[in-house]
């Protein structure tokens, strides 16, 4: 039951309200809804038969200003069973729970949803809070509505335990693949309850925060919803950062407080200018939003007036946005960087608009928004504003294209990945790093065909995209009509023809991890070096949260920790005759340190550091000493502890520049990060010992590495 938050006006450790402080509304604003008043309305109970409930008549009032023939009798139903079947449950403000699904529908409504979204708002809980049923909402509502509800309804902790979040989103997802209007009812319900936090404690609101900071947010830029991205953005940065927030905010109200704005003169010439070419448009001052305000005020320093807000103009036709861009620029000085074309090549997410910015007369620069008053709605709503995606097809040529959201390229894209990530933790992290890639390129095939790829992907990226699976047997590409490698980092509009060998036996080469840039691919990958542990060095394990052991390379010899792993030394001389030399793994020594063996079963002698807590143990035990020294040969096997922060492709870089100093990994392990930092340890063979220390300063050369070590001996005792 989402009962855990409250009302802003009630008392508490109420966070901070973001979207009307010390900023103008974007447009008129309707009053938010007023959760006492809907629970005295909700605790009369129903109204009488056929009636049109009086609590939601900000909803219907809502609604009808963007559908106007709307039929509102399946929100006045799906109302009354929302009400009774809640009836009796309270928030933890002491409000009824009705409240809840309220202000979510009416979040909806004054983005455009349309009727069924609306009534499948209103029961999204009632599912999982309630004894309502699936079939009851299917036969009373349909299967739409039926459809919807299951999609936002959660899993229960008690059949899943800890992986019921992450399951729950992936169920979420793959519901969200079928129907977008999923996620819209997920994200207007997450907005409520980040903006009614206040009462839970301080850990619980900044656990709810980073979900909705790393998962939340990026799905409502990619859905288009920036009505909504905007202000959970906000909400999260009064959480998760409250110094900068109120930092922030005090800048916004000073600002507000200027007699002379800046971006108002300029709307003022901006309308002149339009006026005497006759182009008919409504220019507007558009405030930045908190976050926003603060990523200005780290990137230019100290903040002048035009830095607080832009001007959005909007007018009728696509054509118009060109011709209001060229009067701008013809009779006021442009900062010709700063344009932007998103009508001729749209974002991956529907956003259309041009981007210029002018000089003020006082010398500010002034940003400056151009799109047409239904681009302006679908920048606003994004998916929302383009209604049920399953009604006919309008006759309306306006629409396009793009009028179908139902599977964007993203989509697609991470619904494929998350069948292959059976599990749980490894979905929720790489969910969370593939939404942190907000920009798409398109690149095209021979055949006319088209891939969409995150920004930044390879040829490899490109292979799986393609291939699935089959892409094991590719082994070059053309990009351009020019022969490339497969880690060749792909630009938007190139053409790529990828290479496939013939060789059925053909299969993928570890070092693909480093240039694999999509899940898709880096799961593909790993899943077969998974079933083939003697290929390569698996990439996720440097921030997988989980330890990894480093296959060694074929033909390797075995670790030397480990069951079986003895092995003849011939860097080591022993004064035991036929008897085979282990180094210890506790200390792993390597010349010239001073050495001392033990016997142990099998006729076995084990080498370790003068020093060795191991070695003490075997002393202190009464094992006698067996002389050891080391041979001409300089060969070594030594054991290195490397400490390092987290970050994409650590392990590919670190064991690439071993690999470079000559260093043969036999084994390693990778343990779970902690306080974004990784523990790794090496056992790496050497073909000098002189040679240990350029391997190690290597080592501390990669980004991210911190410290590198040899396996120190410990004392006795330790």
């Amino acid at each position: 039951m989402n009962a855990e938050a409250t009302n802003p006006a009630t008392p508490g450790p109420v966070m901070p309200t973001v979207t009307g402080a010390a900023t103008v509304p974007r447009r008129k604003a309707r009053p938010r809804l007023d959760l006492r008043r809907l629970g005295r309305a909700a605790l009369l109970g129903p109204a009488a038969r056929g009636r049109l409930p009086d609590a939601i008549g900000h909803v219907v009032e809502a609604h009808r200003a963007h559908h106007p023939d709307a039929d509102i009798e399946p929100l006045r139903r799906a109302y009354l069973l929302a009400e009774s079947s809640h009836r009796g449950q309270m928030r933890k403000s002491g409000e009824p729970y009705i409240t809840h699904p309220l202000a979510v529908t009416l979040i909806l409504a004054e983005l455009g949803a349309e009727t069924t979204t609306l009534t499948a708002s209103l029961l999204h809980d009632t599912v999982e809070d309630t004894e309502v049923t699936l079939d009851q909402v299917g036969a009373e509502f349909g299967e739409e509505v039926r459809y919807l509800v299951d999609g936002v309804t959660k899993l229960e902790k008690v059949d899943y335990g800890a992986a019921a979040e992450p399951e729950t989103f992936r169920k979420m997802l793959v519901a969200t693949g079928n129907d977008v209007r999923v996620m819209s009812i997920k994200l207007a319900d997450r907005l409520h309850n980040m903006r009614t936090l206040g009462v839970m404690r301080r850990e619980k609101q900044e656990r709810i925060a980073k979900v909705t900071r790393d998962v939340l947010i990026p799905l409502a830029e990619r859905l288009g919803v920036q009505a909504l991205k905007t202000e959970l953005e906000d909400l999260v940065f009064a959480v998760l950062h409250p110094p900068e927030y109120e930092h922030t905010r005090e800048l916004i109200a000073e600002n507000a407080a200027r007699a002379d704005d800046p971006l108002a003169g300029t709307a003022d010439a901006v309308r002149a200018v339009l006026r005497e070419a006759d182009i008919p448009a409504d220019v507007l001052i558009r405030p930045r939003h908190f976050v926003s305000v603060h990523r200005v005020a780290r990137k230019r320093g100290p903040l002048r007036g035009a830095d607080f807000g832009r001007l959005l103009v909007l007018v009728n036709e696509d054509a118009d946005c060109y011709a209001v861009l060229g009067e701008l620029h013809t009779c006021m000085t442009p900062v010709v960087s700063e344009f932007k074309d998103f009508i001729a090549v749209p974002k991956f997410n529907l956003y259309q608009s041009l981007h210029t910015a002018v000089t003020a007369a006082d010398g500010q620069v002034v940003e400056v928004l151009i799109r047409t008053h239904q681009m302006h709605k679908v920048a606003e709503a994004g998916v929302v504003a383009l209604g049920n995606p399953y009604a006919p097809a309008s006759d309306d040529p306006a629409d396009g294209e793009r009028a179908d959201p139902t599977r964007p390229g993203w989509l697609s894209r991470l619904l494929e990945w998350q069948r292959g990530a059976s599990d749980p933790d490894t979905f929720w992290s790489t969910l969370r790093e593939d939404l942190a890639q907000d920009r798409e390129i398109t690149v095209f095939r021979p055949d006319g065909g088209a891939l969409s790829l995150p920004e930044g992907a390879s040829c490899v990226d490109a292979a799986y995209a393609q291939y699935g699976d089959d892409a094991h047997a590719c082994i070059g590409a053309r990009v351009n009509g020019r022969l490339a490698t497969l880690s060749t980092v792909l630009r938007d509009g190139d053409t790529v023809q990828l290479l496939m060998g013939q060789d059925p036996a053909s299969e993928p080469s570890s070092a693909w991890l480093e240039h694999a840039h999509t899940p898709a691919a880096r799961i593909a990958i790993q899943r077969w070096l998974a079933a083939h542990p003697d290929h390569g060095v698996p990439e996720a394990a440097a921030h997988a949260g989980k330890p990894a052991v480093v296959p060694r390379p074929a033909g390797a010899e075995a670790p030397a920790t480990g069951p079986g792993a003895a092995r003849r030394a011939a860097d080591v001389l022993v004064d035991r005759p036929g008897a085979s030399v282990r180094l210890a793994g506790c200390c792993t020594p390597v010349p010239p340190d001073e050495v001392t063996g033990f016997a142990v079963r099998g006729g076995v002698v084990t080498v370790h550091r003068v020093g060795c807590a191991g070695a003490a143990r075997m002393k202190s035990a009464g094992r006698p000493e067996v002389g050891v020294r080391w041979g001409d040969t300089t060969e070594c096997r030594v054991t290195l502890l490397a400490e390092s922060f987290v970050r994409p492709h650590l392990l590919a870089d670190l064991t690439e520049a071993m690999a470079v100093e000559g260093a043969e990994i036999v084994s390693a392990t990778v343990e779970p990060p902690d306080r974004q930092r990784v523990r790794h340890t090496y056992t790496v063979q050497l073909p000098d010992a002189a040679r240990l220390p350029a391997l190690m300063r290597a080592m501390r050369d990669v980004a991210g590495v911190f410290d590198v070590s040899r396996a120190q001996p410990q004392p006795p005792g330790a």
